[in-house]
């Protein structure tokens, strides 16, 4: 298991290029998806410093906070509502620019300005949602979508 991780500087790709394996070998061995969702978190706001990271998990018929690295955050969200609930009702990534000119976002912190929201999807059903909120307009693009997703792909989610 990593113990400490090894923070690079340079483009994003080369950043999430580095930062692939490091979680990888993180969470090698650990089946808990609470520890493993907890470590992920820290890992990208230890090399991104993004305003906030976490993870929402649906139970029931709403999102409910979990593992996160930033301020205090919204409990619970319904399917449909902000950018976390919306991206688990379009069953896609949603990469906001700009929150603020997104219908119905929900404003856990008037700092937050981009989102990206990842809905990890499991046997063709979305069981949870990872949310990435910068302090910065227009902070995501598709090269985050896409090494974010891996991310999600490397977390055993049916523990």
């Amino acid at each position: 298991m990593a113990e400490d991780l090894k923070i690079v500087t340079g483009s994003k790709e080369e950043q999430y290029h580095s930062l692939l394996p490091q979680i990888s070998a993180l969470l090698e061995g650990e089946h808990d998806k609470i520890a493993n969702m907890a470590n992920v978190c820290a890992a990208l706001k230890g090399q991104f410093n993004f305003f906030w990271v976490g993870f929402y998990m649906v139970k029931d018929d709403e999102l409910v906070l979990g593992p996160f690295q930033g301020p205090v955050a919204c409990t619970r969200i319904k399917k449909g509502k902000g950018v976390c609930g919306a991206s688990w009702a379009q069953e896609q990534t949603l990469i906001i620019p700009d929150v603020e000119v997104f219908p119905g976002h929900i404003a856990c912190s008037a700092a937050s300005k981009s989102e990206i929201v990842i809905p990890i999807i499991r046997n063709e059903k979305v069981i949870g949602v990872l949310d990435v909120d910068s302090a910065e307009l227009n902070s995501f693009d598709e090269t985050d979508a896409a090494y974010l997703a891996q991310i999600m792909g490397l977390i055993e989610f049916n523990s």
